[in-house]
């Protein structure tokens, strides 16, 4: 039995709360079991200095824990004067994630910031900020669009991430802090609502897993993204 007692192939309960801070274009506030995130998605007029006279537009993203986040405080990145290699890896994966599903030149000479924070951390910070800010940069087009900023529909596709991995010898999907800290096997997956891989980040932490074993959680990383791209289209209802 997983020590939160799901079943192998059980994710933590999951939810999606859009338009939650009143200036941001766009908003959610996900949250995986007791991982929660604020994701925002702001619109500026401008974009990265080496992107000038290319005629289309740029999605970024920022990614951070607040100190209390975890069960000891951590010192705010901003004070040490530098991110770590953690934050910076973390955030160009949601960059590079968002990125694949959007038409860039669509967006005209414009970028969208997206912000993550990690309000509370239990495992798979990365994955519940991609899931949200897929959410928060919907209603931040969306937002562009009512007011003509664009036409079409930018928005090619959905993007959602889960992890899966091997503990005590079995695959599971969705590993909170208990079974990530003690994991043979590690590994995030970055899908599209169509199910293509946009990502895959696996680690043997302890045991080198077989290709079979990678299969597997791959199996159950895509029943895990498909749930979560079925509550993104709930909720962007």
């Amino acid at each position: 039995m997983r020590p939160s007692r799901r079943q192998p192939e059980e994710m933590r309960a999951v939810s999606l709360e859009r338009a939650v801070v009143k200036y941001a274009e766009g908003s959610c506030f996900v949250k995986f079991g007791d991982t929660h995130v604020l994701v925002t998605a702001t619109l500026e007029d401008r974009i990265p200095v080496w992107l000038k006279g290319q005629a289309r537009g740029w999605v970024t993203a920022e990614y951070g824990m607040l100190p209390r986040a975890t069960l000891e405080r951590t010192r705010r990145e901003a004070s040490v004067g530098k991110q770590g290699g953690r934050t910076l890896e973390i955030q160009r994966l949601i960059g590079r994630a968002l990125r694949t599903v959007v038409d860039l030149p669509a967006l005209g000479e414009r970028q969208i910031t997206v912000d993550c924070d990690v309000i509370q951390a239990d495992g798979g910070t990365r994955t519940a900020a991609i899931t949200g800010a897929w959410v928060a940069l919907h209603d931040c087009l969306a937002w562009m669009k009512t007011r003509n900023m664009i036409l079409g529909e930018p928005l090619r596709d959905h993007v959602a991430a889960v992890s899966s991995g091997i503990c005590n010898g079995r695959p599971v999907l969705d590993l909170d802090y208990a079974e990530d800290s003690e994991a043979e096997t590690d590994a995030n997956f970055v899908m599209t609502g169509a199910g293509r891989l946009i990502e895959v980040q696996a680690t043997a932490e302890k045991t080198p897993f077989t290709e079979d074993e990678l299969m597997t959680m791959l199996a159950l990383a895509r029943k895990g993204t498909a749930k979560l791209v079925d509550l993104q289209k709930m909720t962007v209802m």
